[in-house]
């Protein structure tokens, strides 16, 4: 059973800035680049336990990370080759994310519904190359928006207005922090509204809890792919969505706990075993994963981005507004069917905290990943 869960979840995330550099580990690839950065990247958001409801879009974040490194030289293009586990010379990462984006916008209307924007904003740069911004907008689908001093908006509110339109006017994360955008730095943003469907409609159903209180509840029984880690207590169950372009992956603890536990567990190697046994029965960030001399105005070489040469141009910022909305629709018009008849069935509860991994069924991309910790409202948990 599902809760029903806040409409919109709403996410942004803020890469802060810290120039130091720490050994990346060994990683194995889960057959697509977006995975190795994905995992990497919400085990570094939530080390320290500051981050809550942390959702990110992983195939838009690979995707405008490599439209960067097209303009990037020397150590901070192999800096960027590293993080995205590429070679020099290869285009099978660049191919890969080309033909998975294709896929997603091929797939948008029937599995789920999304609305997505990506774009290169850049302060007080005179000049960037014709071909880089052709390559930027054509290949990889990012505006290129100049942030022009102004007396009506400041830089905070044309970001923050950029990413509401770019999600269909769904309403956003605020900025906490005043941006620094000095001049020459480029801020790489992404916006991303994921609203997924079921196969059929979910039952609205209340279930009365110890201290008597309605917990309101999706219920659907099934046959659904699932697997029970019983060493380390974790229950990875997967959830088609309608017309089987996509699927959600909920990886949920065996008891009412926090998710510090689970974080520290998902190591590509344990999710690429989770995954194998289903059966059907950030500057501050990037930085520690080894992106670092882009982010300093002195050491950063974008000259391929800008005659202008090295030193002339940094990455200021990465900001990613990522929500994701789960309702009890059916992707289908009447979305009415009988509960599978199901002998011996197993209860899943997902009323408490628990990890979403959203993938696309053609290309294995890694979509999104996330955590929900915890819902605006009335608690949807107690013990039932």
């Amino acid at each position: 059973m599902v809760p029903i869960s806040p409409v919109p979840l709403l996410f942004l995330l803020v890469l802060a800035l810290q120039i130091q550099s720490s050994p990346q580990p060994e990683i194995s690839s889960l057959h697509h680049p977006t995975w190795s950065l994905g995992l990497q990247l919400y085990r570094s958001l939530r080390i320290d336990g500051s981050q809550t409801n942390t959702f990110i879009s992983t195939l838009l974040l690979a995707n405008s990370l490599l439209a960067l490194e097209g303009g990037a030289k020397g150590s901070t293009a192999g800096q960027y080759h590293d993080l995205l586990r590429i070679t020099k010379h290869d285009k099978a990462v660049g191919e890969s994310l080309t033909k998975a984006l294709k896929s997603v916008r091929e797939a948008n209307g029937t599995s789920y519904t999304l609305h997505n924007s990506s774009a290169l904003f850049s302060k007080q740069v005179a000049k960037l190359e014709k071909s880089f911004l052709e390559k930027l907008q054509t290949h990889f689908g990012l505006q290129h928006v100049a942030l022009e001093d102004a007396q009506k908006q400041t830089d905070m509110e044309k970001l923050q207005s950029w990413a509401k339109s770019g999600m269909d006017g769904e309403e956003t994360a605020d900025l906490e922090l005043a941006l620094e955008t000095k001049p020459g730095a480029m801020i790489l943003a992404n916006a991303l509204h994921f609203r997924g469907f079921y196969h059929e409609n979910q039952d609205l159903c209340s279930f009365l809890g110890t201290k008597y209180t309605k917990v309101p509840m999706m219920h659907r029984s099934g046959v659904y792919r699932h697997y029970e880690d019983m060493e380390n207590m974790v229950l990875v169950l997967e959830l088609g969505l309608w017309e089987g372009k996509a699927s959600m992956v909920l990886l949920l603890p065996f008891h009412v706990e926090s998710l510090a536990r689970l974080d520290h567990l998902l190591t590509p190697d344990r999710v690429e075993k989770w995954l194998e046994k289903l059966n059907s029965t950030s500057m501050k960030q990037l930085a520690a994963l080894g992106l670092v001399d882009a982010w300093n105005e002195t050491s950063a070489d974008f000259s391929t981005a800008s005659s202008l040469g090295r030193g002339k141009l940094h990455l200021g910022a990465v900001l990613h507004w990522t929500s994701l909305e789960l309702a009890p629709e059916s992707g289908s018009k009447n979305g009415m069917h009988e509960d599978e008849d199901v002998q011996k069935p197993k209860i899943f509860y997902a009323d408490h905290s628990f990890i979403i991994l959203v993938r696309d069924s053609s290309t294995g991309v890694l979509l999104m990943i996330g955590a929900l910790d915890q819902t605006d409202g009335p608690a949807i948990h107690d013990e039932l």
